[in-house]
């Protein structure tokens, strides 16, 4: 698994713990040095944008961590119930 899918995975598994009904997909690559992420949840949609650099650093770096655990939480917010 290349660094990018590795990134995607801990991103997923994060989501998961989150909220594990929610839907999302990933681009297969970035655009701009960036991912823009769709996350979905009834008939409700959000967008986040993480940088590649980031969902690479994802798993071993606990303040990117703690960074896209923030977006998502906000993000999850705007998705209501």
């Amino acid at each position: 698994m290349d660094e990018i899918e590795a990134g995607k995975a801990a991103f997923l598994s994060m989501l998961a713990e989150l909220d594990p009904r929610v839907q999302t997909v990933i681009p297969s690559r970035a655009t701009d040095d960036r991912f823009l992420i769709a996350l979905s949840r009834g008939g409700s949609r959000v967008f986040i944008t993480v940088a590649e650099d980031d969902l690479i650093d994802l798993e071993a770096d606990a303040d990117v961590a703690t960074e896209v655990r923030g977006q998502l939480e906000e993000a999850l917010e705007g998705l209501g119930e």
